[in-house]
């Protein structure tokens, strides 16, 4: 049955836009992938990604991963707690001297402890870092319910929306029945 999906494009154009916000955690470490991995790039992308309707990259063999993280213009970026990874973004550098977060989300199990504005905050001002003139995003309405408005609490701009109609199957979740299973996002209240 085909779902209406607005999607909404956002932007900082200086790294003044930031209004950051951190975890008082002090068991939180922020570091950067030194070696291009596919294996957990594409971890994170089924873990955090699996209950978003995060499918483009599935099909994608070890190869099609290899080339898209092992390039200069790509960094992926890991959030840890008590030394789990918690999250992740992948930050790509564009023409124009535009950084995109090209994907970027909490494991369920973090999700609801105020990890994502700590997150964002800490992948935006490495998207800055990169030399960004302007730094962008895009997010819709199959993604977390709390997304569009983090990244508006950060300082990103709406300047372009779209609405499409997509027909959707189930969401691939990490694995079958994820949500359903003993997960906390499942037991979470509603």
């Amino acid at each position: 049955m085909p779902t209406s999906v607005t999607t909404y494009y956002l932007e900082m154009t200086s790294p003044g836009d930031l209004k950051p916000k951190r975890s008082p955690r002090s068991d939180l470490v922020f570091g950067k992938v030194s070696t291009p991995s596919p294996e957990l790039n594409r971890f994170f992308y089924t873990a955090v990604g699996g209950d978003w309707y995060w499918t483009d990259r599935l099909p994608w063999t070890y190869e099609r991963w290899m080339q898209w993280l092992d390039r200069p213009e790509l960094e992926t970026w890991v959030l840890s707690a008590d030394g789990v990874p918690a999250g992740y973004v992948e930050l790509e550098r564009q023409a124009g001297e535009d950084v995109e977060l090209a994907y970027f989300g909490l494991l369920p199990a973090f999700i609801g402890q105020g990890l994502g504005a700590h997150l964002l905050t800490g992948a935006i001002e490495k998207a800055w870092g990169m030399g960004a003139k302007r730094v962008w995003v895009h997010t819709c309405t199959l993604d977390h319910p709390s997304a569009l408005a983090n990244y508006q609490a950060r300082g990103f701009r709406l300047y372009k929306q779209e609405t499409e109609s997509k027909d959707l199957g189930e969401t691939p979740g990490p694995w079958p029945g994820a949500r359903s299973a003993g997960s906390p996002v499942a037991r979470a209240p509603g």
